[in-house]
């Protein structure tokens, strides 16, 4: 009973009658007891894989990377059947990726298609089931701030076109009850988004969308991403806010296990800066980005956001260190990938790759699961008030 209690409060929040809530309890007092980990309870603290009931609600992603929206999934009790992954640009990362994928999500019967979104759409979707949840995270590398800044130039191509029109092709095709959508905050001005807007109209979804700072979902990053969720027999909201978490509350427990290191001149320049000013406080300070001073945060804030540019290099080659951990004693230690990880909300039970490139191409490509998994917990509580 104590693992209703979660679910009983998220009900609450969405608004349910008190009629509502006493089936909900009825229902669950009557229920087999099930290996599934209540995820609304310590998730952070997630170690072992969830067993999901063979009836498990399933989901069907595009643009999947290495499955953090599938981990967020298989936390809210959602099987992945299908997930889409391959991007032509960059092939043998792509591949990595989904060995990686496929590693993680095929004991769920997950099965990764290594073709492109608009392949997929042209051969009619064939094999796909009709899903409880679809969702997708289109190309987004045009209109994102950091590839602006960096090519000079922004403006969406054939390719992201194209995309948006494969995911509309999915949602007419596969008709999923609910659709969702993350991107970066830009992608909501582009015509690729109108183009799934118009598609989710006439289709005759209820949307809902926002761009959300995902630091307010218990997230300790500073992430801010354009959120959709979709639904056809009712509207549903985003998931109650939480307060933020700072980083160094979130991989304290794993900074012993980091390799030393040593600040570069310009992370000292910044730890110089920032010591003339505040009392010593642990420090994370990027070793990229920033051309007069590296970028850094204390503890009590969250980090900042986390890019796959972060741990490869121009060519793609691996970055052998990302950034460094400064503390008050003296100590420099390495951010590892567990650490990064942690910061990107991935759960303990996932595996990453040894190459860091792949690893922290996974991460920073990847929807926080810790976000996910609240943003489906929050789908599923009104799936229930509505279907009771």
């Amino acid at each position: 009973m104590t693992k209703t209690v979660p679910m009983i409060r998220t009900l609450k929040h969405l608004g349910a009658t008190r009629e509502d809530i006493i089936a909900f309890i009825e229902k669950a007092k009557t229920k087999k007891p099930s290996q599934k980990l209540d995820v609304c309870k310590n998730f952070d603290n997630t170690k072992l894989k969830p067993v999901l009931p063979d009836d498990a609600p399933i989901a069907v992603v595009l643009f999947a990377g290495g499955g953090g929206i599938e981990a967020g999934m298989v936390q809210a009790g959602i099987r992945p059947v299908i997930a889409v992954e391959f991007d032509p640009s960059k092939p043998d990362l792509s591949r990595a990726i989904a060995k990686t994928h496929h590693y993680n999500f095929s004991e769920y019967g997950c099965k990764i298609i290594q073709l492109t979104v608009q392949e997929v759409a042209q051969s009619g979707f064939i094999g796909f089931p009709r899903p409880d949840y679809l969702h997708a995270s289109p190309v987004c590398a045009n209109v994102s701030l950091a590839h602006t800044a960096k090519a000079g130039k922004g403006g969406e191509t054939a390719d992201d076109l194209s995309a948006a029109i494969a995911v509309t092709e999915a949602i007419r095709q596969l008709q999923p009850r609910v659709f969702t959508l993350e991107n970066v905050p830009r992608y909501q001005n582009s015509q690729s988004f109108s183009i799934i807007l118009s598609a989710l109209e006439q289709e005759g979804y209820s949307v809902n969308y926002s761009v959300v700072s995902m630091d307010k979902f218990g997230l300790p990053q500073a992430r801010r991403r354009l959120v959709l969720i979709a639904c056809r027999d009712l509207t549903i909201s985003l998931p109650p806010t939480s307060d933020p978490i700072g980083w160094h509350e979130a991989i304290a427990h794993l900074i012993p296990t980091m390799p030393g290191s040593q600040l570069l001149p310009k992370q000292q320049q910044a730890l110089e800066k920032f010591l003339a000013r505040n009392a010593p406080t642990p420090l994370l300070i990027e070793r990229v980005g920033g051309r007069t001073q590296s970028k850094y945060k204390p503890g009590h804030l969250p980090c900042n956001t986390i890019l796959r540019s972060h741990f490869t290099d121009h060519k793609g080659c691996n970055r052998s260190k990302f950034a460094d951990i400064w503390l008050p004693d003296g100590t420099v230690k390495s951010l590892s990938i567990a650490g990064a990880a942690k910061l990107q909300g991935f759960p303990d039970w996932y595996e990453f790759p040894n190459e860091t490139a792949t690893a922290g191409s996974i991460i920073g490509y990847s929807v926080p699961p810790s976000f996910a998994s609240q943003l489906f917990m929050s789908a599923q509580s009104y799936s229930y008030v509505g279907n009771s």
